[in-house]
């Protein structure tokens, strides 16, 4: 009786072990095709991020004079850049940007994503599609279309209020032109960001809306109590995303800076000043060192953001 146990235990063992090396190869192989799918990815992302990251940031070690050539110059073009007047006011306009135009946007956002979400908007695709659609619009078409409705001389604002004998609005005037931008990236973003709340919405279970109105929560309050903490993570996201863009803000004021000269420099987004430095002043050093900068403080920002949730869900 021993020997036949002892021999089916060497049965089992033996026949165990290619089981295990079969498991194994397996393994490898699932791992192998997928180091091979995820290949070209890291390819792009290090000779298209990383790289040209590093060389920035080798640039901007060093200096490009009139005699002597390129010398190295450690942080001095940092130490620059914290002095530099031109800098500093386009970091603290996009900031000022960033406090009234993304609370603005997702607070729209979310309203048309509730709304949707409800059930009681008529023809809800549609409505959907049309508050998308902006965001499929190139940034470039957008401001230009923008730029047309804002001009003074041959808007249809500016002839509407001739019409009605009203003075002319004066959009992009230099006290009123951080406003038109505002208004010309909501329009951009609003659906954007409307969709990952409503894509998080579709994804709460109903029985959460049930059991609330079977205690008698009325829709505003379901909204409030339930909808919104649920979304907080796809909320955080959008605020993350909005911060991004705050500061990368580019395409929209270069291209009203020909509309309006007076109102809109060369130096009105930290982005638009590095442009200028690089490719007019052909300060490459310098640029390189303006740009990383803002990454730090876009970095900064963003980390805040993510700070301040995980402190309020820690206390909740």
């Amino acid at each position: 009786m021993a020997t036949a146990t002892t021999t089916a235990d060497t049965e089992t063992r033996s026949g165990g072990a290619p089981n295990r090396k079969k498991v194994t190869i397996a393994k490898k192989r699932q791992y192998v095709a997928a180091y091979i799918l995820v290949m070209p990815f890291f390819v792009i992302f290090v000779a298209m991020i990383m790289v040209p990251l590093a060389y920035a940031g080798y640039l901007s070690l060093f200096r490009e004079q009139l005699v002597g050539g390129v010398s190295f110059a450690g942080f001095d073009n940092y130490t620059r850049a914290f002095g530099d007047p031109a800098f500093i006011s386009g970091v603290a306009r996009m900031a000022l940007f960033l406090v009234v135009q993304v609370p603005l946007m997702l607070v729209l956002s979310l309203f048309f994503a509730l709304a949707l979400d409800s059930g009681m908007v008529r023809l809800s695709k549609f409505v959907r599609l049309g508050i998308f659609i902006p965001y499929a619009v190139p940034a470039v078409v957008a401001t230009l279309m923008w730029g047309y409705l804002y001009g003074p001389d041959f808007g249809p604002f500016a002839q509407l209020a001739e019409l009605l004998g009203l003075p002319t609005p004066r959009f992009l005037a230099p006290d009123a032109v951080l406003f038109a931008l505002i208004n010309v990236v909501n329009w951009e973003f609003i659906g954007y960001n409307m969709i990952i709340i409503y894509a998080a919405l579709r994804s709460i279970p109903t029985e959460l809306y049930e059991a609330g109105r079977v205690d008698g929560a009325s829709e505003p309050r379901i909204a409030w109590s339930i909808k919104i903490p649920a979304v907080r993570p796809a909320l955080i996201l959008t605020v993350i995303f909005s911060v991004i863009g705050s500061f990368q803000l580019f395409v929209e004021p270069n291209l009203l800076r020909t509309l309006a000269p007076n109102a809109i420099s060369s130096s009105y987004t930290p982005n638009m000043y590095a442009y200028t430095l690089a490719f007019v002043n052909q300060e490459a050093n310098y640029a390189a060192a303006i740009a990383f900068l803002l990454g730090l403080v876009i970095m900064a920002m963003s980390y805040m953001v993510q700070l301040w949730n995980q402190r309020k869900e820690s206390r909740g």
